[in-house]
C-alpha cells in the first residue's frame, strides 16, 4: 500500500484566545509591560523557517531516500555536513525549533481520502501532500536511518563513517575560490565593487572603449564609501536589425522599492522578441512611446553621485542602454567559481537567498524581480562576509541541482521502469547512516513514542500496550524538551483486517464513480448522440456514455455513498490543498503548455500551470490547471474565463475540486479495475458495518490528537504525518488506490 504524507512547513503563531490558547492581546502585552513601550526599542523581526515543496501535477510521489534527506538536513542542518533535499528546500533551517514527526500505523491514504471529512484539522492543516511507494525494510529506519541502536554509549564507539558526518569540514574553506579571492573576514561593499582592471577584462563600457564614443555618463563620480548607496539593475533585450536592443529596463534602491520599470521601443526594427526571456511580444511594445534617451535621462537624474549599481552580468545591461557608471557590483562575478565560470542569477537566488525566480511557468523574465534578487545577493553578501557564502558550498548544491534535473528529465519509460522497480520489494541497497546519532553526540536525546520507545539507556524497546490517549499525553509533556520526536499512533487489529480494506475500497471506487457520473435529459428520440457527446466535451474528458432508455431512471439514484456529496465537495473546494487552483476545460488538444501560457498570461498572479496527459497515449487531455499566488485572483481567473465563454469561447471553468495528480488514479482505475460499477444503473443499498462506524469514531479522535499536538508544537517547528499503510501481506489488497489524491469530480458543476 503506497504511504501518505502530509507536511507543514513551520508552525506559525496563532491569535484567538480559543481552545486553551492564549489571547491576541496578551502576548504583546505581557512583553511590553503596562506602559506598551519596549525599553530596547522595537525587537527585530524574527525569520521564520518554511517548506518549498509544492509540486503541482499528477507525479507528486516521493521516495523514501527523499523523506530521509528532509529530516536528516531538518534535524542537522549545515553545520553537520548535512545538505538540502534534493525535491524540496527549507529556508532557515537554523531557525528551526524542531522537528515533529507523527506516524499513523497500520493507516494509509485510502483511510485518508474514505474518511476526508473526519480528518477535518489534518486537511486544514498541513499544506503539502505527497505519496511514498511501498516498503518491506523497517519503516522507521527508513526515516532516520540504519545501523545505529540508539544507544548514546554505542554511538561514541560507533564508525567512523557516521561520525564524520557530525564534524564541519571547514578546513576546505581555505580552497574556496570566494575565500581565495576576498579572504575570510567581513569587509565594506567597495571592497566588492569591481576594479578598473576587472571592468576592462568583463567588457564593461568606459571612457575611451572603442564603440563607446556615443554612450551617456551617468557622472556619478564622486567617492565611494561603504555607506554609499546601492541600486540593482537590469534590463531586458530584444534582437533588433542592429542587434540587442532595450525594451525593459528595471531599477530598486536597497529596500527593494522598484524606482523604475519601464517598456522602450527600439529604434531598429525587431527580428526576433525572444519573448521567452524577455516577456516582450508585438501587442506589448505597440503602444509604448519611451525611447532609449528618455531612460538614459532619467536614470541619471535619479542616480546620486556615490551611487553603486548591483546587477547580475551587468556589462550586458549597461551596454544595452549604451552608458557608462564608474563603480559596480557584479554579483556574477561576486560569487566567484574557479576556470572563470559563473553562476546563474536563479540559482543563486534559490540557493543564497530561498526564492524561486524565473518561472518556467511565467512568459519571461521578470527585470525588477532579477534586479532585487542581484541586490539581496549582493546584501546577503556584504553582511554576511565570505566565509559564511563559502559555507553554502554552492558547487554541491549546483551539482545537486543538475542531478535531479537530469532526472526529471528521463523519458517516460525510464520513469514507469523506476516507478516498477521501487515497488519490488526495495532491492538491496547501502544503508543509510541513522543521523539521530549526531544529535545525541551533541546531548540531544531523540523522543520516540508509541510502538517503539527509547528506555533510559537509549534501546529502541517495543510497548503495545500503551493506548493512543496515553501517547499524546506523554507526547504534550515531553514533545517541548527534544528537538527531534517521533510519535507514534495506531489502530486496533480489528480495525486493519483484510475484509475491512477490502469493503473500504470498493465504496471510495463506487463514490469516485458516483461523483463523476452526471445525468443528463430528456431527449427527442431523433437526438444525435455525437452531439451529445460534443456539448459535455466541453466540461472536460468523458470516460463513457450510457443511453437509458427508461424514463424514471433519468434523474442521479440516491445511494448512500452519496449522503454526504454535497458537503463532500464544498470542503473539497475549501481544501488549503486546491488553495488558488482554478481548472479550465474546452481546450483544444493541439495546444501545448507554451501556447496555453501564451494564452493565460493576461491573467494576473499566474504562478503555474499543469496540463494532463492521457497515459495510455501520451497525449493532451483537453483541460488544464491553472495555480495562482492568490485565492483572489483565482477568483478574478474564473470571472475573466467566464467572460470569454459568453462572448462564444469554448472554455469552461470552475474553482478546482482536486490537484492534477488525481488522473493518474483515475487511469489506473480504468485500467486495472475492467468494467467499473458506473457502466450499470443498478444500484444496491448501501450500509455501514458497525466495524467501519467505530472506526469512522476512531479516526475523528486520532485527528483531534494530532490537532492538540500540533497546537501545542513550538513556532517554527517542522511536522510531518505519515500514512505508512498497512502491513506488507496485505498491501495488494490495495494497491490499486496508491496514488488517490483527491475523491472529486472534476468535470461537473461548470457554469
Amino acid at each position: 500500500m503506497a504511504k501518505g504524507v502530509c507536511v507543514n512547513g513551520c508552525k506559525r503563531p496563532r491569535g484567538g484566545g480559543e481552545d486553551g490558547e492564549e489571547p491576541r492581546g496578551a502576548r504583546k502585552k505581557r512583553r511590553l509591560g503596562d506602559g506598551g513601550v519596549c525599553p530596547h526599542g522595537p525587537k527585530p523581526k524574527e525569520k521564520s523557517s518554511r517548506l518549498s515543496a509544492a509540486l503541482f501535477g499528477e507525479d507528486c510521489e516521493i521516495s523514501h531516500d527523499q523523506m530521509y534527506e528532509l529530516l536528516k538536513y531538518a534535524a542537522l542542518g549545515k553545520c553537520h555536513n548535512a545538505t538540502q533535499p534534493s525535491w524540496c528546500h527549507i529556508y532557515h533551517q537554523s531557525h528551526l525549533a524542531g522537528v515533529v514527526v507523527i506516524v499513523l500505523h497500520e493507516m494509509s491514504q485510502l483511510h485518508f481520502y474514505k474518511f476526508y471529512l473526519q480528518f477535518k484539522h489534518l486537511r486544514k492543516v498541513f499544506r503539502h501532500r505527497f505519496t511514498l511507494p511501498p516498503s518491506s525494510a523497517n519503516f522507521l529506519a527508513n526515516l532516520y536511518g540504519e545501523g545505529a541502536n540508539l544507544n548514546p554509549q554505542s554511538t561514541a564507539q560507533g564508525s567512523t563513517s557516521t561520525s564524520s558526518q557530525c564534524i564541519p569540514n571547514s578546513s576546505n574553506l581555505q580552497w574556496d575560490p570566494i575565500i581565495q579571492k576576498y579572504g575570510e573576514e567581513k569587509q565594506g561593499l567597495t571592497s566588492y565593487t569591481l576594479t578598473l582592471e576587472e571592468l576592462k577584462k568583463n567588457d564593461y563600457p568606459m571612457k575611451g572603449s572603442p564603440g563607446c564614443e556615443d554612450y551617456m555618463h551617468t557622472e556619478c563620480d564622486q567617492q565611494r564609501t561603504d555607506s554609499s548607496p546601492l541600486f540593482g539593475l537590469d534590463c531586458e533585450m530584444c534582437l533588433t536589425a542592429k542587434g540587442n536592443e532595450v525594451t525593459h529596463v528595471s531599477l530598486v534602491d536597497a529596500q527593494g522599492q522598484c524606482l523604475l520599470n519601464e517598456l522602450v521601443k527600439p529604434e531598429s526594427r525587431i527580428v526576433n522578441y525572444r519573448t521567452r526571456f524577455s516577456g516582450i511580444t508585438r501587442k506589448i511594445l505597440l503602444p509604448v512611446k519611451t525611447k532609449l534617451a528618455d531612460i538614459q535621462t532619467r536614470l541619471k537624474k535619479m542616480l546620486p553621485r556615490d551611487a553603486v549599481l548591483v546587477g547580475h552580468s551587468l556589462n550586458a545591461d549597461l551596454q544595452a542602454l549604451q552608458m557608462i557608471h564608474p563603480s559596480v557590483i557584479d554579483t556574477s562575478l561576486l560569487f566567484a567559481r574557479n576556470e572563470g565560470r559563473r553562476f546563474k542569477l536563479k540559482f543563486l537566488a534559490k540557493a543564497v537567498l530561498g526564492k524561486e525566480i524565473q518561472c518556467e511557468q511565467k512568459l519571461g523574465h521578470d527585470p525588477a524581480e532579477d534586479a532585487r534578487a542581484a541586490l539581496e545577493l549582493a546584501q546577503f553578501f556584504i553582511e554576511q562576509g565570505p566565509a559564511k557564502v563559502a559555507e553554502l558550498n554552492l558547487e554541491m548544491l549546483l551539482t545537486t541541482e543538475r542531478l535531479t534535473e537530469i532526472s526529471q528529465n528521463k523519458s517516460a519509460l525510464q520513469l514507469q521502469q523506476n516507478t516498477i522497480q521501487r515497488q519490488l520489494n526495495d532491492p538491496p541497497h547501502l544503508s543509510k547512516p541513522c543521523f539521530l546519532d549526531c544529535l545525541q553526540m551533541t546531548g540531544q536525546k531523540p523522543l520516540l513514542l508509541g510502538r517503539q520507545e527509547l528506555d533510559s539507556s537509549g534501546l529502541c524497546q517495543s510497548n503495545l500496550s500503551t493506548s493512543n490517549k496515553q501517547i499524546l499525553q506523554r507526547a504534550l509533556k515531553d514533545v517541548p524538551l527534544s528537538t527531534f520526536s517521533i510519535i507514534q499512533f495506531s489502530l486496533d487489529p480489528e480495525y486493519v483486517a483484510p475484509h475491512l480494506l477490502a469493503g473500504i475500497c470498493e465504496k471510495v471506487k463506487v463514490k469516485l464513480t458516483d461523483m463523476l457520473t452526471i445525468y443528463a435529459g430528456p431527449f427527442d428520440e431523433s437526438f444525435c448522440l455525437k452531439s451529445v457527446k460534443k456539448e459535455f466535451g466541453r466540461c472536460g474528458p468523458i470516460r463513457s456514455l450510457t443511453v437509458v432508455t427508461e424514463t424514471y431512471q433519468v434523474q442521479r439514484p440516491v445511494t448512500g455513498t452519496m449522503l454526504d456529496c454535497d458537503v463532500l465537495i464544498k470542503e473539497l473546494e475549501l481544501d488549503i490543498e486546491n488553495e488558488g487552483v482554478i481548472y479550465v476545460a474546452g481546450l483544444k488538444k493541439s495546444l501545448t503548455e507554451t501556447d496555453l501560457q501564451e494564452e493565460f498570461s493576461q491573467l494576473k498572479d499566474l504562478e503555474a500551470l499543469f496540463l494532463p496527459r492521457d497515459l495510455q497515449s501520451g497525449k493532451h487531455r483537453n483541460c488544464c490547471f491553472l495555480k495562482f499566488q492568490k485565492s483572489e485572483s483565482a477568483v478574478d481567473a474564473l470571472g475573466v474565463i467566464n467572460g470569454w465563454a459568453m462572448r462564444g469561447s469554448r472554455l469552461r471553468s470552475r474553482k478546482a475540486l482536486a490537484p492534477g495528480h488525481l488522473w493518474r488514479w483515475i487511469w489506473q482505475m480504468d485500467h486495472h479495475n475492467g468494467k467499473q460499477r458506473g457502466d450499470s444503473l443498478c444500484e444496491k443499498k448501501e450500509q455501514q458495518s458497525d466495524p467501519e462506524q467505530e472506526l469512522r469514531k476512531k479516526l475523528k479522535k486520532l485527528d483531534q490528537h494530532i490537532w492538540k499536538l500540533y497546537r501545542s508544537l513550538q513556532n517554527n517547528t517542522l511536522c510531518v504525518v505519515l500514512f505508512p499503510g498497512v502491513n506488507r501481506k496485505r498491501w495488494r489488497l490495495t494497491r490499486l488506490y496508491s496514488s488517490v489524491r483527491f475523491l472529486c469530480p472534476v468535470d461537473k458543476d461548470i457554469p
